[in-house]
Formats: C-alpha cells, sequence, structure tokens
C-alpha cells in the first residue's frame, strides 16, 4: 500500500509543479528535488532489508563477499546513476542526463572485470 501513498503524493506534487513552474520556475524546481529525496529516504530502508537478506544467504552459500559487494555497487551506481539522470531530465538538462547514465555504464564496466575473470577461470577449469 505504501505505493499507493507515494504515486499519489507523486501525482500531488507532479500537478503543483506544473502550477508553480508557469510562475516560479525555480520552486517547481526545488519542490521536485524534495519529492525525489523524501521518496528516496523512503525506501532507503527497504534496499538496506534486502541487503542484509542477501549477505545472509551469500554466507549460507559460502560465496565470497567480493562478488556480492560488487554486485551490490554495481546495482547501487546503476539507481544512482538513474536518480541523478532523472533530476537533470526534470531540469531539462537532457545531454547532462545522457552523460551521467554514460559514465555509470562505465564504472559498472570496470567493476563487473573481476567477476567475468572469475567466470572465465571457472569456465576454463571446467574445460580441462
Amino acid at each position: 500500500m505504501e505505493i499507493i501513498q507515494i504515486v499519489g503524493a507523486g501525482l500531488i506534487v507532479a500537478v503543483l509543479v506544473v502550477i508553480i513552474r508557469q510562475q516560479r520556475p525555480e520552486m517547481a524546481m526545488q519542490l521536485s528535488l524534495a519529492f525525489s529525496a523524501i521518496v528516496l529516504l523512503l525506501v532507503l530502508g527497504k534496499v538496506v532489508g534486502v541487503i542484509e537478506v542477501l549477505k545472509e544467504l551469500t554466507q549460507r552459500a559460502n560465496v565470497n563477499q567480493f562478488y556480492l559487494s560488487t554486485i551490490l555497487k554495481v546495482i547501487g551506481i546503476a539507481y544512482i546513476a538513474e536518480f541523478g539522470a532523472q533530476v537533470c531530465r526534470d531540469a531539462g538538462e537532457t545531454a547532462v542526463a545522457s552523460k551521467v547514465e554514460f559514465a555509470s555504464k562505465v564504472i559498472i564496466m570496470v567493476l563487473a572485470v573481476p567477476i567475468v575473470i572469475a567466470i572465465i577461470d571457472s569456465l576454463l577449469q571446467l574445460i580441462g
């Protein structure tokens, strides 16, 4: 039911932003940013819970913590970059949003290299 509250609040904020943007565009942007920050804080607690469950599962499965931490970093970068890019788009800066997304993809690729190497090493050991 939380999502209904968030969507409802989002619709209200969207209408307010459209109305305010005509008179005070800077206030509309601030309202949009404030709502974005509130939503981020609301869902952060849920993300922490998921991370704890994943940590417990990797310990049970005896998986190297390095892989979990790398995957969590990749997920975090993806969400943060998407959030930042959307804020840039809301501000009308689509070019900046594209650069944020590009940078996040490069960083994710760099973080993924050790995992790809581990997968290739495992495959080579299985082959012979």
